[in-house]
């Protein structure tokens, strides 16, 4: 079947966008009763113990006097689930999250559908309509000779990547189940070298390792060239362990990427056996731009002024 060329809306006038045997929509409803089970078991989301993590964070974040953001259930439990119900973390990495604005300036700032339109025109960001076997959210980013850093300049697609996310982390089934990112290196140009500085590298791995507020729950490297794996030698020394188990380089083997995530997932591309075919980058920036007024109302939280981070 050809690719989607418009975006649809459901009976609530929901947006979507219509893939024939797949749609990519905002998936804002409740998680499904095997991932509240599996939250159950991996992440202590009991009753009670629940109820009592949401009151504990709430009233964390009402000690903070500089600290702008929304105290509803829902929203506390976006930080709560990555961090296992654990209010301490959830407001550090809350802290954490929030103060990449004040860090990192341009590159964090402006996280809108509309000021992002060339990264995805671009055609190097996409979301997969399918989760994996697991329930994880599945992003892809092409970021070799696809990729034309003239167009989409580095902190722009940093950028994209975070709009991304934060469409992931709003839902409740991503929130419990995490993400898988496919970082597609094919033709990768050695004059793109120069555009992972040192101080890019570093925010980088600041806002995986410290900030971000899903479940990051596996890397996936393919076409990956000699160039690319020099230049990730030169950082490696400053990844985690835990971040560093997760990486997995996988040349042109496909079968050997099929083997972590079901093929059914996957378009033919990469070795999948999905029948849908990925939608034009432009598309899936018009569809999230249809929750602008929800991006713009995100880009409004954190800290006030006055607030300075502390050493």
């Amino acid at each position: 079947m050809g690719k989607a060329e418009c975006i649809s809306y459901d009976e609530q006038q929901l947006p979507y966008i219509d893939l024939g045997s797949a749609r990519i929509r905002m998936e804002k409803e409740p998680a499904p009763e095997w991932a509240l089970k599996k939250a159950q078991d991996e992440l202590r989301e009991t009753p009670g113990h629940k109820e009592q993590a949401i009151k504990e964070l709430r009233e964390l974040i009402q000690n903070e006097k500089y600290l702008n953001l929304p105290l509803d259930d829902e929203y506390m439990m976006m930080f709560l689930r990555p961090t296992h119900y654990y209010p301490e973390s959830a407001l550090k990495r809350l802290k954490n999250f929030y103060h990449m604005k004040l860090k990192y300036g341009a590159a964090c700032e402006n996280i809108i559908p509309s000021k992002l339109r060339n990264v995805f025109e671009a055609n190097i960001l996409n979301l997969l309509p399918e989760r994996d076997q697991h329930g994880r959210r599945l992003l892809v980013l092409e970021a070799g000779k696809k990729w034309k850093p003239s167009q989409v300049p580095l902190p722009d697609l940093f950028r994209g990547i975070q709009l991304t996310v934060l469409g992931s982390m709003v839902e409740p089934c991503s929130q419990i189940c995490g993400a898988v990112v496919i970082i597609d290196m094919e033709g990768l140009p050695l004059s793109h070298i120069t555009q992972f500085t040192p101080s890019f590298a570093a925010m980088l791995l600041d806002y995986i390792q410290e900030c971000i507020c899903v479940r990051l729950k596996a890397v996936h490297i393919v076409n990956n060239s000699y160039i690319f794996n020099m230049l990730f030698a030169i950082f490696k020394p400053f990844i985690r362990e835990k971040l560093r188990k997760r990486i997995f380089f996988h040349g042109k083997d496909y079968k050997a990427l099929t083997s972590h995530i079901e093929a059914s997932a996957l378009p033919p591309k990469y070795g999948g056996t999905a029948t849908w075919e990925v939608p034009p980058g432009k598309l899936l920036g018009e569809f999230f731009e249809c929750y602008s007024k929800d991006y713009e109302l995100a880009d409004s939280y954190g800290y006030t002024a006055g607030y300075k981070i502390k050493k």
